[in-house]
C-alpha cells in the first residue's frame, strides 16, 4: 500500500514543479521585452530558479512515487541544503540591513540620506558596481515626474512633497546645500551656499546629470534595497518553515522507501 507521506510528497512536488512553469516563461518574457542592459539583469537568475525548482520537483516526485531510494536521497540532501542557505541569508539580510535611515528634515516631506548612515557591506557594494548601477537608475527615469512638473510647482509645494529615496537622493542637491530653488530639478548657488558636503559640487541642473554621482544617490539606492531585503527576508522565513515541513514528510518517504526495500528483499 501506497504510504501517506510519500503521496503528500508527491503532491507537494507537482505543485512545485508547476509553479517554475510561470517562472521559467517569466524568465524568458524578460529577455525578450528587455530594452536594456539594466532589464535583462534578471532574466539568467530568473530561468536559473525555474530550472532548478523544475529539476527538483521531478526528482523528489520520481524518488516519492517511483520509490527511487536514491534519488529521494539527494532531493533530501539539495533540500537540506536549500534551507541551510535560505537560513544563512535571512539572518545575513537582517543584519546588514539593520544600519541606516532617512533623516527627517523640519519642515520638509521628505528625508534625507546619507551615505556613511549605512551598513559598510552595502556601501563597497554600491561604490564597486555605481557606474552600471547610476546607467540602470537614470534609464528608469525615476525623476521624470520631477523634470515633467517644471518651475509651476512653488517651493513650498515642492518642500510638502513626499519623495521616494532615490528621488530625493539623486533628483535634488542635499538641503545642507542652502540652494535656490528655481523648480524641483533646477537649483541655483547663493552667497549663502558654503557647505562642506562634496555632493553640492556634483549638482547639475542637467536632466541627464542631476545628482546621479552624489553620495546621497547611493545612500538613496541602499535605502531602497534595505527596504526590499528585509521584505525578503520575512518572505524566506515563511518559505523555510514551508520548506521544512516538505524536508520532514521528505524523511519520513525515505524511511518508508528503505523499509520497502528491506521487506523486498528479504520476504
Amino acid at each position: 500500500m501506497v504510504r501517506v507521506s510519500n503521496n503528500l510528497l508527491g503532491i507537494l512536488n507537482i505543485l512545485t514543479f508547476l509553479i517554475s512553469i510561470p517562472i521559467i516563461g517569466g524568465g524568458i518574457w524578460l529577455s525578450r521585452q528587455a530594452n536594456t542592459e539594466c532589464e535583462r539583469f534578471l532574466d539568467k537568475p530568473v530561468i536559473a530558479l525555474g530550472v532548478f525548482i523544475m529539476l527538483l520537483s521531478i526528482a523528489g516526485l520520481v524518488g516519492a512515487c517511483c520509490r527511487v531510494t536514491w534519488l529521494l536521497w539527494i532531493y533530501l540532501f539539495v533540500m537540506f541544503l536549500l534551507i541551510l542557505l535560505l537560513f544563512c541569508f535571512t539572518i545575513f539580510a537582517f543584519v546588514v540591513t539593520n544600519k541606516g535611515a532617512g533623516e527627517a528634515i523640519s519642515g520638509k516631506g521628505y528625508k534625507e540620506y546619507r551615505l556613511g548612515d549605512y551598513s559598510n557591506w552595502l556601501q563597497k557594494r554600491v561604490n564597486g558596481n555605481w557606474r552600471r548601477i547610476r546607467s540602470c537608475i537614470q534609464d528608469s527615469k525615476v525623476c521624470k515626474s520631477l523634470i515633467d512638473q517644471g518651475s509651476e510647482t512653488p517651493v513650498q509645494s515642492f518642500y510638502n512633497q513626499h519623495l521616494s529615496a532615490l528621488q530625493s537622493g539623486c533628483c535634488k542637491p542635499s538641503d545642507d546645500c542652502k540652494f535656490s530653488y528655481v523648480s524641483p530639478t533646477n537649483w541655483t548657488s547663493t552667497s549663502t551656499s558654503s557647505s562642506t558636503n562634496s555632493d553640492c559640487s556634483r549638482w547639475s541642473n542637467e536632466p541627464n546629470i542631476l545628482c546621479y554621482n552624489c553620495e546621497s544617490c547611493k545612500a538613496g539606492l541602499i535605502d531602497n534595497v534595505k527596504s526590499d531585503w528585509k521584505k525578503v527576508a520575512i518572505i524566506n522565513i515563511i518559505f523555510i518553515v514551508f520548506l521544512i515541513i516538505v524536508y520532514t514528510v521528505g524523511c519520513c518517504a525515505f524511511r518508508n522507501n528503505r523499509a520497502d526495500n528491506s521487506w523486498k528483499r528479504y520476504p
